[in-house]
């Protein structure tokens, strides 16, 4: 296999359906929490009562061969058994956290998966300082797009927007300047990590966030404003809730 940066086997695309009927794409990523893995998106691709949007099931696409990464399979996982969610959500004193996670079973896809997840020791420290202004990625298939010889995500440039460890609004978020599109929710928003080493040393790069939504404001006349370009991204943290147990 030629050298490719293990970031972009992280991620995958997700197709969500309601039985045989398509409904939405959106990226997700893996992270791994003892022997678990779990797919992380963000929640409103599971459930959003807002939009009525109610999916049983999803489609991720993953490799199976990293010497041809043409070879991938697709893989169809349940969200519901006995009628109740099987993905993990949270709450806290702000409300609901657009971030859900999924364990999933690799060992369902034929030919065996090939994929990298991120862990415990590729998230920030409490003492993490990151400058405003910072340059981060955010990886994942805006509207569906993607590489799709080497079924491989897009990196979009991304700066950091509001002050790094504080929560925006009081939520449990930061801002990002990006330019984003429909597909990208739930994307792993990253920066290198030069002095990786422990757990994050196969995957270079420190995992900031969960890429929610683009922002806007009520009062943008569509006529005379353009869309702000800022982003939510909630922090990786709640990641050590969502896959304890």
């Amino acid at each position: 296999m030629e050298l490719i940066d293990p970031l972009l086997l992280t991620t995958v695309p997700i197709s969500t359906f309601d039985g045989n009927e398509p409904l939405t794409k959106a990226t997700g990523f893996f992270f791994r929490r003892g022997p678990k893995i779990f797919l992380v998106t963000s929640r409103h691709v599971f459930f959003d009562a807002k939009s009525k949007h109610h999916p049983d099931r999803i489609e991720i696409e993953i490799h199976n061969d990293l010497s041809n990464l043409a070879a991938s399979a697709r893989l169809s996982i349940l969200l519901y058994q006995d009628g109740f969610g099987l993905w993990r959500a949270a709450t806290d004193e702000g409300g609901e956290i657009d971030v859900a996670v999924l364990e999933i079973d690799l060992s369902q896809a034929v030919p065996p998966a090939r994929v990298f997840a991120f862990s415990i020791g590729h998230l920030p420290q409490p003492s993490t300082q990151i400058e405003i202004g910072s340059n981060l990625l955010v990886i994942g298939y805006p509207m569906g797009f993607q590489d799709n010889l080497h079924r491989l995500p897009i990196a979009r440039q991304a700066n950091l927007a509001s002050s790094f460890g504080f929560r925006f609004q009081g939520l449990g978020y930061f801002l990002v300047d990006a330019r984003t599109h429909r597909g990208i929710s739930g994307a792993p928003v990253v920066i290198r990590n030069p002095g990786a080493g422990g757990d994050s040393v196969d995957i270079p790069w420190r995992l900031l966030g969960i890429h929610s939504a683009r922002l806007d404001v009520g009062s943008r006349s569509p006529e005379i404003d353009d869309f702000l370009g800022l982003n939510s991204v909630w922090y990786s943290g709640i990641l050590l809730n969502l896959t304890d147990g």
